[in-house]
């Protein structure tokens, strides 16, 4: 008998199967998450034909996240919804359902037991014409309490938004931060888009920055500001843009490497090496401790991640102020103090884009799946 041939035999007592199949690395915990599972059995799967929320649980907050982004996002059926077998994640105008004065006078507190974020008035504020509630609600789910895995392959087929200054992402996050706080215990950024169709970066020969381009990136480093991800991050362009239409988003995530893929192209693959992730980041220079130093070659990345799928507006990182947009002057500089404040009165200049009675600013995704190894 060869020993690279695979098999799984069942043993039939009475009415109980008994599995033995090649062993997998991959690991899951979480409510949806399989008891017993085998290599390439498909152990997490959503095609939308309802939008489960015991499956997705969603952020509600403030906060805007790491990049300060400009939305509130909320477990509301008008920005998360599930249609035609398509989960649809969507903006609406903070001001359509309380008034434009809301925006800058009104008074939002999320109770505790629902804000998922409190920094940044993140469950709490009062508006003012320099620091108003975030005018736009969206919606950013997860499978945290649900689903966390580590090792398998991952595929979501997805399109992404279109209208400035919108961006999207499929991404992972730990379910726990065992080597500590953001990015020491990792971020995986399977694929970021933005919904801009005429956005380029003059430093880079009129590099088309916005829908026509998508990003796949690791964050690790042992300290918020000591993040190595400009190693391990790869970018690709095409027309017609990611927001024109569907397109297979793919991570393979081995106890070896991480490698993304679109449409079956390969986009980024990382490989760290017998000295881990602190040698692939050169963090020695720091004088900061290992914070992988009891883990594997692959820590941060040898720990469960949930999936997360997200829809975000603005923000103070997220568009450069050096690039050029097409369709008009980006309204807000980053750090002004007043970003978010000027994003809303230059509205003006994205609003009419976003077609917000269609689905042209949605991201949209058609299925998630996750495979065993």
């Amino acid at each position: 008998m060869k020993k690279n041939i695979l098999f799984a035999i069942c043993i039939v007592i009475g009415a109980k199967v008994t599995i033995a199949c090649n062993p997998t690395p991959t690991r899951v915990k979480g409510t949806h998450a399989p008891g017993q599972f085998c290599s390439g059995d498909l152990i997490f799967e959503d095609n939308f034909d309802t939008f489960d929320l015991n499956k997705w649980q969603h952020a509600v907050t403030m906060a805007g996240g790491g990049n300060y982004e400009f939305q509130w996002v909320v477990n509301d059926r008008n920005n998360t919804y599930a249609s035609n077998g398509i989960l649809h994640i969507r903006p609406t105008l903070t001001s359509d359902l309380f008034g434009e004065q809301f925006v800058t006078s009104g008074t939002v507190e999320i109770p505790e037991w629902e804000c998922t974020d409190a920094s940044n008035w993140g469950c709490k504020k009062t508006g003012s014409p320099s620091n108003p509630i975030p005018p736009i609600r969206s919606g950013r789910i997860n499978t945290y309490n649900s689903f966390g895995f580590k090792y398998g392959t991952v595929e979501i087929r997805a399109k992404g938004p279109t209208g400035d200054w919108i961006g999207a992402a499929l991404w992972l996050l730990p379910i726990e931060s065992i080597y500590g706080g953001w990015p020491a215990s990792g971020e995986i950024d399977m694929v970021e888009m933005k919904g801009n169709t005429d956005y380029w970066d003059p430093g880079r020969n009129n590099l088309q920055v916005g829908a026509q381009h998508i990003g796949s990136t690791l964050n690790y480093g042992p300290r918020w500001d000591v993040n190595g991800w400009s190693s391990t991050t790869a970018s690709r362009n095409r027309r017609p843009g990611f927001n024109e239409d569907f397109h297979v988003y793919k991570m393979v995530w081995t106890t070896e490497s991480l490698q993304f893929f679109v449409d079956g192209e390969r986009l980024l693959s990382v490989t760290p090496g017998s000295g881990g992730f602190w040698e692939r980041g050169g963090f020695g220079w720091t004088g900061l401790p290992n914070p992988w130093v009891n883990g594997t070659k692959m820590a941060p990345f040898d720990n469960e991640f949930g999936i997360i799928l997200s829809h975000g507006v603005g923000g103070t990182s997220v568009f450069s102020d050096n690039y050029v947009n097409g369709n008009g002057a980006k309204p807000w500089v980053n750090n002004n103090g007043r970003a978010m404040a000027d994003f809303w009165i230059g509205r003006s200049q994205w609003k009419s884009q976003w077609e917000l009675h269609t689905d042209q600013s949605h991201f949209q995704i058609d299925y998630v799946r996750v495979w065993a190894l």
